[in-house]
């Protein structure tokens, strides 16, 4: 199981997430952050203090959010399908670039 951001975190970014991740796996994407599938410990943390309730663990993601949980898989995949290991997000890295079906997404 794993934790996942889903859409009511796109165009927001509030980014509060990030600050209380102790193994720094919340990612910045260009729309929205992104939480990397093996990084996170699963402690929880970030869905308590998220502003817009916008992260659930993968087995509670509502209905009709399932394709933003699969993004959170995607954005770190390489073009031959590897799981990147970036290793840890830090503040002011550059974002990560969100995956192309997200940027076609108009805003919710």
């Amino acid at each position: 199981m794993a934790l996942v951001i889903i859409s009511p975190c796109l165009d927001i970014k509030d980014g509060i997430c990030t600050t209380s991740c102790p193994v720094d796996c919340i990612y910045e994407g260009e729309r929205m952050f992104y939480i990397h599938p093996t990084e996170c410990i699963e402690c929880g943390m970030c869905e308590t203090i998220c502003p817009v309730d916008a992260i659930r663990y993968d087995d509670e993601v509502p209905q009709g959010e399932e394709e933003f949980a699969a993004l959170n898989d995607t954005v770190f995949r390489g073009v031959d399908g590897a799981l990147n290991e970036p290793g840890g997000w830090k503040k002011g890295q550059k974002p990560l670039s969100d995956p192309q079906k997200l940027k076609s997404l108009t805003d919710k």
